[in-house]
């Protein structure tokens, strides 16, 4: 009875999935399908960096790109892991962008957000996306979820929820590791 519970469950977590893992992968492999090209950025009030970024400027780069909002605890729960790899990994090829879309109107401040990233020691670069244009383009629906853009600019990976570090950091190093001509 509960092997069956767990099965339905799986079921149905896969199936609200976009890109739902492949069954044939082991627990621990990390399911690198390509889910296909991530639109640009366009957003215009950035924090942590001098001018707004695009992607198309980050070919030869991975990108990790997280949707987030400052008071979500699930969001908040991510910051030190996600800090770790900017320090790990930003010198090796890797470009973490956190994408702000708020939650409630109090996350629509600028000041507040500047004052979050401050308190939270994020060194990386935050755009603001209080239109969510951002979120909509991504198709985004939860907070936080975490998408890998390779070298070329396809989405190679989506993570949805805090934890599978593991797995995220896994995933980080395998596109690092690609060769892009």
């Amino acid at each position: 009875m509960k092997t069956t519970l767990l099965a339905i469950l799986a079921l149905l977590l896969a199936g609200c999935m976009k890109n739902p893992p492949d069954p044939n992968m082991s627990p621990n492999q990390v399911d690198l399908r390509d889910a296909g090209p991530a639109p640009e950025l366009t957003n215009k009030t950035w924090l942590n960096t001098s001018a707004p970024i695009h992607l198309a400027d980050l070919r030869g780069k991975v990108v990790l790109l997280e949707m987030w909002t400052f008071e979500c605890i699930n969001c908040q729960h991510t910051i030190p892991t996600i800090n770790g790899w900017y320090e790990n990994y930003s010198d090796k090829g890797l470009i973490i962008i956190g994408n702000h879309y708020p939650e409630f109107p109090e996350e629509a401040s600028l000041e507040a957000l500047k004052q979050a990233v401050k308190a939270d020691g994020i060194k990386y670069p935050i755009a603001q996306d209080n239109d969510g244009a951002t979120w909509r383009a991504y198709e985004s629906e939860y907070w936080p979820t975490m998408y890998l853009i390779d070298k070329k600019g396809e989405i190679r990976y989506i993570r949805i929820g805090e934890g599978g570090y593991d797995l995220t950091e896994t995933a980080i190093q395998s596109l690092l590791a690609e060769v892009y001509p």
